[in-house]
């Protein structure tokens, strides 16, 4: 089974925190769009014998499609690859965008889950942010989704933010699972190079949380979400039993997917490309029909830390019979002897062959996953 991501690189605004490609204007959208199908269809071999299980429309803000625009890229793809009979196709939208008439519009396309980006159910932290929508917004646009039966939605709240009080984000958590959400995604505020934010953090013009404050609201957002029923699939990523991102799991289970648009990255299941961060120059490479993507050189211990790296956040973890027979049976045992301390402090279990994560290890996931990297002797 294979993915297809494409990237819609539009916003109405740039929000403070974020470093995704996009541009604030929609002069090019007809012509993007349309580059998006020739790419398509330029990679109509990509995925071999495999079908196509998952969709998913990132950005940016593909909210900003319309209706006729929609339906003509995921026709596309219906057409050019081997799709299931019930693909899971996926909508990033903002709140703000999702009216009536746009809900039915996204039915009427095929969308069958949304992943909205609400990051906080507070004004003050969403103007902050320089979000477009209310928080008011946020809870009338879930709750209309569910009413027109888009109720597979994905949500997005952002912890570790400036001046979020303890009492707020308790109210966030709790707000989210009132509402039913089947999904939710939480991510720490990450100050990424070149973003407003980045620029206001170096002038002293805003602190960042300290650490246990941001580890006290990871914790409760744990504690909260699985007495509720949640599964903690991956380290962001929070969900009820039958209810994970088919799309963001492929990702982690080294899945081929896909990418289309410019900044898309795709793998082939051996190896990754990326396409240019560049509207311009991605509009001149398709416009001649050449593929825009640069493949990485990857090297065989690249693919072992990329495994490291994305399976050890997850409930699968790290298969040791899977490292022997793609890595070699000396790197699973570097692996296991380097993995040591972290199991004598009960960070990481070893169970029938596989090392995941214990709630203690999920705080420092990232230095354990390093701990484990391949390095250059």
């Amino acid at each position: 089974m294979a993915g297809v991501y494409l990237h819609i690189p539009f916003c109405h605004k740039a929000c403070h925190y974020c470093d995704f490609h996009f541009v604030t204007h929609l002069r090019d959208k007809p012509e993007l769009v349309e580059a998006l199908k020739k790419e398509l269809e330029l990679q109509r071999d990509f995925f071999g014998s495999d079908r196509v299980e998952t969709i998913y429309f990132g950005g940016g803000t593909p909210s900003l499609l319309s209706e006729p625009e929609l339906s003509q890229l995921i026709d596309n793809v219906f057409e050019i690859f081997d799709v299931i009979d019930d693909p899971e196709i996926t909508l990033e939208a903002n709140p703000d965008d999702l009216t009536d008439e746009k809900l039915q519009q996204l039915k009427k396309a095929g969308v069958n889950r949304l992943s909205i980006g609400v990051q906080s159910f507070f004004d003050e932290h969403l103007k902050w942010m320089n979000r477009t929508h209310s928080a008011q917004e946020a809870e009338n646009a879930l709750k209309r989704a569910q009413d027109y039966g888009l109720s597979n939605i994905t949500l997005d709240l952002i912890y570790g933010l400036p001046k979020l009080s303890m009492e707020q984000w308790k109210e966030n958590v709790q707000k989210t699972i009132a509402l039913d959400i089947p999904h939710i995604s939480a991510y720490n505020l990450t100050v990424e190079p070149g973003t407003p934010l980045a620029y206001q953090v170096k002038k002293n013009r805003v602190q960042i949380p300290q650490d246990e404050n941001v580890l006290a609201q990871f914790t409760y957002l744990m504690d909260e979400l699985e007495s509720n029923d949640y599964v903690h699939y991956e380290i962001s990523n929070f969900a009820r039993e039958g209810e994970y991102s088919k799309h963001n799991s492929s990702y982690w289970l080294g899945k081929k997917y896909l990418g289309v648009g410019p900044s898309a990255h795709g793998y082939d299941g051996s190896d990754r490309y990326f396409n240019p961060a560049d509207n311009k120059l991605y509009l001149e490479k398709i416009g001649k029909r050449e593929l825009p993507a640069k493949w990485e050189n990857t090297t065989i211990q690249d693919k072992l830390n990329d495994y490291i790296l994305t399976r050890l956040r997850t409930i699968w973890g790290l298969n040791s019979h899977f490292i022997e027979e793609h890595f070699g049976s000396n790197e699973l045992d570097r692996i296991l002897k380097e993995v040591k301390p972290f199991l004598n402090r009960q960070e990481v279990e070893h169970k029938a062959g596989v090392l995941t994560l214990t709630r203690k290890g999920k705080f420092i996931a990232d230095h354990i996953a390093a701990s484990l990297f391949k390095i250059d002797d």
